[in-house]
């Protein structure tokens, strides 16, 4: 899961007596040599203290007076947005367990073992649903008694959560409870609908923890058909942007998130659709300029668009350069723009390897426009040599380089195969990839040459 977290230094006068502490254990001991404390904000995380871990596994946060109540983040090791967990603060004394294959316990905190004991028992509750519907279910007693001990359970826990900081969880997480049996898909339906009444998107506990994130994604990501993800994708991210409402600052960190899900994970459809309906707007609206360009560059690289254009400089026999651009090129059924790097060892590999596949081909198969992101003009210039077969663009500049910006180029080697209209059609991962999917491409119908003979021929007829 992506998490969005920046992390800032609040400095506190040492002076201030301490009130509450947060102790616990480290397993196994040896693992770890430090933690870090941090109070959790819609937008960020906000240092609070460091602790060394002793021989034995174990460590100690003071806390100040003034340190406000809400959610707190304890970070391990790096990078610190993958090893932490988090926890609930309301001026108490925290002892906790943390095991890097059992997770989190809390030894005392009535705030979190509330929650955890809460997460547990609804759990349970659900698994005995599944079982349930698993085995055919047809005996609607039998339904409603799992029914009642979700209701009655619910209703426990609030009610021994009430006056604490755990309450507006538990509330936010009440689940889907039907008077009447009903079948297994019409519960999933309905349970979707649902999902969001309990949810208060501007209850600024909930927005200063992962609770509205981690709803979101779950949503998402569970209630999906699978005979179509993308349109089921994209249907719920429309349900969640309506069940955000006017919370704008929310709205943008959710939805950020969802796009950087879909955009690690590829799936290009539905990050466009996140950026083009929702979140380049926001980002105007709010002078992130960065986040434009990164949703617009993203775009701009997806699979169907058009290849951004650019110049490149080509060479005849005699040594005699043109500029030309790369939109114009008509000289192939397919194009192949690749980003690589002289200093990049995967380049090295495979670039050559690309240059023997392309010596292999039939003329108007494949044009291979080579650019390379560096800042040593003459190593490349050396190295182009190696590879005639290339038209060769240098990208001066590296990562800043605006080539490889309107491609959205991370890493090099990148691929991106385009067609005669110069249109990207595949993004393999690397030349292997490549060189299968190339395969697959239909090669060009040979151009059938006519001479004057059969011009004159043609006219008689």
């Amino acid at each position: 899961m992506y998490k969005k977290i920046l992390f800032l230094l609040a400095i506190v006068p040492s002076f201030i007596v301490a009130q509450n502490t947060i102790k616990g254990t480290f397993t196994p001991a040896e693992q770890f040599k430090f933690a870090f404390l941090y109070q959790v904000t819609a937008d960020t995380s906000i240092f609070v203290d460091n602790a060394d871990i002793a021989e034995d596994g174990s460590f100690v946060f003071e806390l100040k007076k003034t340190q406000a109540p809400g959610t707190y983040r304890i970070v391990y090791a790096q990078p610190q947005d993958e090893y932490n967990f988090d926890f609930l603060y309301n001026n108490e004394d925290i002892e906790l367990t943390f095991d890097l294959d059992k997770g989190v316990e809390f030894v005392a905190s009535e705030e979190n073992k509330l929650w955890t004991s809460y997460n547990n028992s609804m759990s349970m509750i659900g698994q005995s649903l599944n079982t349930f519907y698993g085995s055919g279910g047809k005996k609607e007693k039998d339904f409603k008694k799992i029914i009642q001990i979700l209701l009655n359970t619910q209703t426990e826990f609030e009610k021994a959560a009430e006056g604490k900081l755990v309450l507006n969880f538990i509330t936010a997480s009440q689940p889907y409870a039907p008077q009447q049996l009903i079948d297994a898909k019409t519960f999933t339906e309905n349970a979707k609908k649902a999902y969001f009444s309990h949810i208060n998107f501007g209850n600024p506990v909930l927005q200063n923890s992962n609770f509205l994130i981690e709803a979101t994604l779950n949503y998402v990501f569970n209630f999906i058909d699978n005979d179509d993800k993308n349109v089921s994708y994209i249907n719920n991210i429309n349900t969640v942007e309506k069940a955000i409402g006017n919370n704008s600052k929310v709205k943008k960190i959710i939805l950020e998130i969802l796009w950087n899900q879909f955009a690690v994970e590829e799936i290009e459809p539905v990050a466009n659709h996140i950026a083009n309906t929702y979140l380049l707007d926001i980002a105007r609206k709010t002078n992130d300029n960065e986040l434009v360009k990164e949703l617009t560059y993203f775009k701009n690289a997806s699979v169907g668009n058009v290849g951004q254009d650019f110049e490149i400089i080509i060479y005849d026999e005699e040594g005699a350069a043109t500029a030309k651009k790369m939109h114009d090129l008509d000289e192939a059924n397919n194009y192949l723009v690749v980003f690589w790097s002289t200093t990049c060892s995967h380049c090295l590999d495979e670039i050559p390897e690309l240059h023997k596949l392309v010596k292999t081909l039939d003329k108007g198969q494949l044009k291979v426009i080579a650019i390379a992101l560096d800042e040593d003009r003459y190593r490349w210039k050396d190295m182009t040599y190696k590879f005639p077969e290339f038209y060769h663009v240098f990208g001066e500049g590296k990562w800043d380089n605006p080539i490889g910006d309107n491609y959205n180029v991370k890493a090099t080697p990148s691929y991106f195969v385009l067609d005669k209209d110069k249109k990207i059609i595949k993004k393999p991962y690397d030349f292997k990839a490549f060189e299968t999917y190339f395969k697959t491409l239909p090669k060009p119908e040979p151009k059938v040459e006519v001479n004057d003979e059969d011009e004159l021929d043609l006219e008689k007829e």
